[in-house]
C-alpha cells in the first residue's frame, strides 16, 4: 500500500500561496482530513505526521528544504522507516496540465521539475508514484519561473481546491493499492464547466466581445 505521501512546496510565509507549493496545500487537506497534527523533524528535514489507516502506518511529509533539495527530506525519511520507491506518493504542481485536472503516474522523467530532480537523485530511481495538480502554464518558457512563484489567480486556486477535494477521494484506493482504481477515479475527475452567462438579443444594442481596458 502507499505509505509516504509527500506535498513538495518551499518553505516560509512568502512561498505558501505560491503555484509551486501546489503539492504542500494537498498534503495539507489529506492531514486535516485524517486530524493529524504536524511534527517538526530534524532528522527528516521536514514536517512529519503520521497516522494510523486500516491498521497500518502511513506518514505525510512537508520537505522544509527549498524545492530544488527536496529528495534530501523524502530519501532521509523513506530510508530510515524502510520505505520502497513504490510505497511513495509525491503530489507536486505540473505547468502541463490546466488548473482543475491531475494526474497520476508512476516513474517517468523529471520533466524539468527540480523537486522531482532531487528525489530521482536521492532515491536513485524514479519508481515512485506522482499526482501533478494542474497550475497551467504562463505561455512563455521564459516566464516559468516567475509564475510558479507567484500566487495563482482567484479562479485557477479555487479549480486547484476543488481539484484537491476531489483527487482526495482516491485516498481510499491509494491505501488499498489499487492503483487502477485510484488512477480512474483522478483521471476522470473534470472541474466544474464554468456557466455561460449570455446577455438577452437586441437588435438595437448589439452585444460586443471586444476587451475594454
Amino acid at each position: 500500500m502507499m505509505k509516504l505521501f509527500v506535498g513538495l512546496g518551499n518553505p516560509g510565509p512568502e512561498y505558501e500561496a505560491t503555484r509551486h507549493n501546489a503539492g504542500a496545500w494537498w498534503v495539507e487537506a489529506l492531514a486535516r482530513e485524517l486530524k493529524l497534527g504536524w511534527t517538526p523533524e530534524r532528522g527528516f528535514h521536514g514536517l512529519v505526521a503520521r497516522g494510523n489507516v486500516h491498521g497500518h502506518s502511513i506518514w505525510l511529509l512537508q520537505p522544509q528544504t527549498f524545492m530544488n533539495l527536496s529528495g534530501k527530506s523524502v530519501a532521509a525519511l523513506a530510508r530510515f522507516f524502510k520505505i520502497a520507491p513504490q510505497e511513495i506518493l509525491v503530489v507536486h504542481d505540473e505547468l502541463d496540465i490546466a488548473p482543475g485536472q491531475a494526474k497520476l503516474k508512476q516513474g517517468g522523467s523529471h520533466a524539468g521539475h527540480n523537486g522531482l530532480r532531487d528525489i530521482h537523485a536521492q532515491l536513485g530511481t524514479d519508481a515512485y508514484w506522482r499526482l501533478r495538480l494542474g497550475i497551467g502554464h504562463p505561455g512563455n518558457k521564459a516566464e516559468v519561473i516567475s509564475w510558479v512563484l507567484k500566487k495563482p489567480l482567484l479562479d485557477d486556486r479555487i479549480a486547484i481546491d476543488q481539484c484537491i477535494d476531489r483527487t482526495l477521494k482516491a485516498l481510499p484506493a491509494l491505501l488499498a493499492d489499487d492503483m487502477n482504481k485510484a488512477t480512474l477515479l483522478i483521471h476522470t475527475s473534470k472541474p466544474p464547466r464554468p456557466h455561460a452567462v449570455q446577455a438577452p438579443a437586441n437588435p438595437a444594442n448589439p452585444v460586443t466581445t471586444e476587451k475594454q481596458p
